[in-house]
């Protein structure tokens, strides 16, 4: 997570959908040098969003934890 608590979420492999367990949450697009500007996204009281930037496709998944995804490496990894 960052330091303002929300969770970074990316997608290296263009997969068409993202499966995350939070509503709340940032994109990154995908790992430096590749990467847009990390933007909070809220899904309200839909289950799914497009990232305005990436088009990248999130959809909650109440199984999945605040700190997982499927894919699993869709997590961005703070160093």
């Amino acid at each position: 997570m960052a330091g303002d608590g929300y969770t970074k979420f990316k997608n290296d492999r263009g997969v068409q959908e993202i499966r995350i367990g939070v509503k709340a949450f940032k994109c990154a697009g995908a790992s430096a040098p590749h990467d847009h500007p990390h933007i909070y996204l809220n899904m309200g009281a839909a289950d799914t969003i497009l990232c305005p930037y990436c088009a990248a496709a999130f959809r909650y998944d109440p199984r999945l934890g605040a700190l997982e995804a499927d894919p699993p490496d869709s997590l961005f990894k703070i160093n």
